[in-house]
């Protein structure tokens, strides 16, 4: 009676696999640390010749969950959480709503005259397509806001990360993400984690730390300029 829609689902914010992983803070990390590990890859990459290979000094971040474990990142979930909660409850009150119209529209079939019924079903269906609507909607407002809280993150935590490459002497830093398996002395992900919620200075001399942030703002232009 209600042609393609009438098999309608509840319409939910993480229906859809493929939106449910860009809702959950830990996974929207996951996409922008294919991005980190290009930029981690590359800091090691730029010091390393062919001769050093054998000694080179690689270590080992877990991105994503470094980022979840910050104070900005615990902060950050939280906001998202309450805006993700609050859109959801709205979709699932106008899904109710509409889950009880078709059903009296089905128990009235006999009892309508076929103008009725018709003007009935329109209406579902109008308002089925306005709720699908505001999912699209939602769903694009969810993502900028995803955005707007996780890059200043990311941003500082590529930079608390450089920053421990150059003091510690690292050739090489790599995100876990990319490679299958990571002997646990190399993961420095705790070590990040403490080093961005200390402030991102871990201790050592602030003029030098100073130097490092100036460096890094350059390389941060340079890649603006590309």
């Amino acid at each position: 009676m209600f042609g393609s829609v009438k098999n309608t689902r509840s319409v939910r914010l993480t229906e859809r696999p493929e939106l449910a992983k860009r809702f959950s803070m830990a996974t929207q990390s996951r996409v922008l640390s294919s991005t980190v590990t290009v930029f981690l890859l590359a800091l090691g990459a730029m010091s390393a010749t062919s001769d050093a290979r054998a000694d080179m000094r690689i270590g080992v971040v877990n991105v994503q969950y470094a980022v979840t474990q910050t104070e900005d990142g615990i902060r950050a979930t939280n906001t998202f959480k309450k805006n993700f909660d609050k859109r959801q409850q709205d979709l699932d009150a106008r899904q109710a709503d509409l889950a009880k119209m078709r059903e009296d529209i089905e128990r009235q079939t006999r009892i309508l005259s076929r103008e009725a019924l018709t003007k009935r079903m329109e209406d579902w269906q109008k308002r089925m397509v306005d709720l699908q609507t505001t999912y699209v909607d939602h769903n694009r407002e969810l993502q900028k806001k995803q955005a707007e809280l996780t890059n200043p993150i990311m941003k500082k935590m590529l930079g608390v990360i450089s920053r421990i490459a150059k003091k510690q002497g690292y050739d090489v830093i790599i995100d876990a993400q990319a490679v299958p398996y990571v002997r646990s002395d190399l993961d420095l992900t705790d070590q990040v984690v403490q080093m961005y919620n200390g402030g991102g200075s871990g201790g050592d001399d602030a003029a030098t730390d100073d130097k490092d942030k100036k460096e890094e703002k350059k390389e941060e232009k340079k890649e603006e300029k590309k």
